[in-house]
């Protein structure tokens, strides 16, 4: 495959699983283009024209040619100067290193992280928040998360890929869809009745139990483990942490237990105050089921020899 095929699939697969559905996906896309042909000749200039066919801001070709045909892939959860310094050393061993696949973004693609967290406003409508109410919440939130980004190197990691001429991408939102998709399903299916059936259900998958051989598995850590479920919040893509605003709107539209990869502490804080069950299933594990499940689908196109770095480890469902 081409580099370029292998980024075309991975959006292709994130629209595939993404929560909101693909319909409210191309609608999202769909007001995008209006905007950009509104734009005067100069701001078209430099508006990133990834995002016109990418509803993923957070997922980019970050160094290489396009063209580039990839036959191996170092994969990591993070690839930044320390795993593009291992990626030289394996190919000056003769390991075949074509492409660097990172989960969290880097460079640009960190810099547009914010804007994913758009999509929020559309899941939490889903369940059941008014769209007037989540679009307020998250707005504020991602003003929040740009702030924060705004003092990063983003061309650090990026600049050593270029220099040492190892083409990278990175694949954070379509990986994190799938993750939240799939444990959606999976718990709704299974009807978990307390928040315990709901971790012996995580503890069934072979990441958590991976998470669980390194003494992180996962746990309720707001709430009480024998406490009823009610309905299931899994939120684990958009970005990264919501709003903790958006948690008492969701438990009056009837959310019992939400299933995420972490929490901050005002977030937990204002669940308990709530009584919001939390389960926190584990980021990194997490973040490996994701990507497996993406790289199942990737590699359902064409073989691709996959070599494991920065806590990632494949499991093949395929």
């Amino acid at each position: 495959m081409k580099i370029k095929d292998i980024y075309q699939a991975i959006i292709d697969i994130g629209q595939e699983n993404d929560p909101r559905g693909i319909d409210s996906v191309r609608e999202v896309l769909g007001r995008l283009r209006k905007d950009y042909d509104e734009l005067s000749p100069s701001n078209r200039e430099f508006f990133d024209r990834d995002r016109l066919e990418n509803p993923y801001s957070d997922t980019r070709i970050l160094n290489g040619d396009p063209e580039q045909e990839v036959k191996s892939a170092l994969v990591g959860i993070d690839i930044e100067v320390g795993e593009i310094l291992l990626a030289d050393r394996l190919r000056s061993r003769g390991t075949a290193i074509d492409l660097l696949i990172s989960h969290h973004p880097e460079g640009k693609a960190y810099a547009g992280l914010y804007r994913v967290m758009e999509m929020q406003a559309d899941i939490l409508h889903k369940f059941g928040v008014p769209i007037n109410v989540a679009e307020a919440l998250v707005a504020e939130r991602a003003t929040e998360v740009e702030r924060k980004v705004m003092p990063a190197n983003f061309a650090r990691v990026v600049d050593a890929a270029r220099l040492l001429d190892i083409p990278m991408l990175c694949a954070h939102t379509p990986a994190d869809n799938c993750v939240t998709t799939y444990l959606q399903r999976r718990l709704e299916e299974s009807s978990p009745v307390t928040v315990k059936d709901i971790i012996s259900r995580l503890r069934e998958i072979p990441e958590y139990q991976h998470a669980i051989e390194n003494n992180f598995p996962p746990r309720c850590v707001v709430g009480d483990e024998k406490r009823r479920a009610g309905r299931i919040f899994v939120d684990m893509t958009g970005g990264t942490g919501g709003p903790k605003e958006a948690l008492p709107k969701l438990v009056e539209a009837g959310v019992g237990t939400l299933v995420g990869m972490h929490i901050s502490p005002d977030n937990a804080k204002k669940a308990k105050e709530h009584n919001l069950n939390v389960v926190i299933a584990g980021h990194i594990a997490s973040d490996n089921l994701g990507l497996n499940l993406l790289l199942d689908r990737l590699l359902e196109r064409r073989p691709l020899e996959i070599v494991e770095c920065s806590g990632f480890k494949r499991v093949a469902r395929s």
